[in-house]
């Protein structure tokens, strides 16, 4: 989705100054009057005639925990995602949710097997592999 033209926006706030309705407005200029309203409060409140950002890279609420994180996996192995962000949650006052956890963990390449005992992964009742021959 992309935000309307910066000359919209500025008939907009025109028709505005010379007087006009922002039903009127809406109506000639084929846009919602409820979009009128926010570009008259934002121009009203913080002086910008311009749209917010769109898009960009957002840093995570984790990036630099990485030590922290390191540390209770190594002590604890078997921690699950949804345990590590409660444990974020309560000792570091971070709230993420596990899927932007992993991301991060992933991202670090700091991964770890839940189940230890198995040591991988392997579907269920197969074999460790082929024998090798002779």
């Amino acid at each position: 989705m992309q935000s309307y033209s910066q000359d919209l926006r500025d008939r907009v706030l025109w028709a505005l100054d010379r007087g006009e309705r922002p039903s009127s407005i809406a109506r000639c200029l084929e846009v919602s009057r409820v979009w009128v309203y926010q570009v008259r409060n934002r121009q009203q409140k913080s002086g910008r005639r311009t749209s917010f950002p769109m898009g960009g890279h957002r840093r995570s609420r984790v990036a630099g925990m990485e030590s922290v994180l390191r540390a209770w996996i190594e002590a604890e192995p078997d921690l699950a995602l949804s345990e590590l962000s409660e444990r974020l949650a309560k000792q570091q006052g971070v709230l993420i949710q596990p899927g932007a956890l992993w991301h991060q963990l992933n991202q670090w390449n700091l991964t770890f097997k839940k189940n230890h005992a198995r040591q991988r992964a392997r579907a269920r009742g197969r074999a460790a592999g082929a024998k090798r021959m002779g």
